[in-house]
């Protein structure tokens, strides 16, 4: 009983700003996550950990219907097209390599939908060096899919949007890029 009233004498008070700070941070229910999705956010350049876990909440779901789909009798109709139509949409969507069977849509981890992400598309395709600057480009609206301009460093990039990945017209970057290669035109010289 001496120990903790001495305890209790020692502590200060704490000043105003101090009380606010702890008013804002819950240490009851504190959750730092686990060091595997703080290594695959800091790869992939996550900055909200809400994103990834959406994505983990996307891969339980995939991985909750293929187990649904694998209790159904293995030549029932039902099951063969239910495995056709989510192994086309995964590999459609660029989470999987091939289209054989469920145990490649079981693979399907948060990682996965992290690199369809347009930041990291933005350097497989070698439009930056590093995924820093890449989500910067995305977010000051440099990057345009096919008409679109986007500017969602969360955007999925699907195996049919992958071509139509490019630079703004009126994008500093892009004119840069192509006084680098010679070949700018006159025309693109006089509106710069």
């Amino acid at each position: 009983p001496t120990s903790t009233t001495n305890t209790k004498e020692k502590m200060r008070q704490l000043k105003y700003d101090e009380k606010k700070l702890l008013k804002k941070v819950d240490f009851i229910n504190w959750r730092d996550g686990n060091i595997q999705e703080n290594k695959v956010m800091s790869h992939f350049g996550i900055n909200r950990r809400e994103e990834y876990r959406q994505y983990v909440k996307m891969v339980h779901k995939i991985r909750k219907l293929c187990n649904m789909i694998t209790e159904l009798d293995s030549i029932d109709p039902v099951r063969v097209k239910l495995t056709d139509q989510l192994l086309e949409k995964l590999y459609s969507m660029g989470l999987t390599n091939d289209k054989k069977n469920l145990k490649t849509a079981m693979n399907v981890g948060p990682a996965s939908f992290c690199r369809r992400r347009l930041p990291v598309m933005l350097v497989r395709r070698h439009f930056c060096d590093a995924i820093t600057p890449a989500t910067t480009f995305v977010k000051h609206s440099h990057v345009r899919i096919g008409p679109q301009i986007v500017n969602d460093p969360a955007f999925l990039v699907t195996r049919n949007l992958e071509d139509y990945i490019t630079w703004v017209d009126s994008s500093k970057i892009k004119q840069k890029v192509l006084k680098y290669n010679d070949l700018l035109d006159d025309y693109d010289i006089m509106n710069s």
